[in-house]
C-alpha cells in the first residue's frame, strides 16, 4: 500500500492515542499494542506534550519508541503504521 493510500485511509480514522504531559514514552507501548490489531493508528499531541517541540519532532520520537512507521503529521495529529 502506498503512502498516498495510507493517508487517504487515515483521513476518516478516529484518534485513539493521546500524548499528554507525560510525553511519548508513556504511550509508546499503547501505540505498539494498537498497531498489532490494526493497520493505522491516529495520535493527537496535546498542548501539554508539545512544550517547545513541534508535532513532527514528537511524532518521530514516538515512532522510534514504538517501532512504528510515521505516515504523516497534520496539525497536532500524526498517523502511524507498522
Amino acid at each position: 500500500m502506498t503512502d498516498h493510500d495510507l493517508r487517504k485511509r487515515a483521513h476518516d480514522l478516529d484518534v485513539t492515542v493521546w500524548v499528554g504531559k507525560k510525553g511519548v514514552e508513556s504511550v509508546a507501548g499503547e501505540l505498539s499494542d494498537q498497531l498489532e490489531d490494526r493497520d493505522l493508528v491516529k495520535v493527537k499531541f496535546l498542548r501539554a506534550a508539545r512544550g517547545g517541540s513541534s508535532t513532527e519532532e514528537l511524532a518521530v520520537d514516538l515512532s522510534e519508541h514504538a517501532d512504528a512507521d510515521l505516515v504523516e503529521t497534520r496539525g497536532n495529529t500524526a498517523v502511524f503504521a507498522r
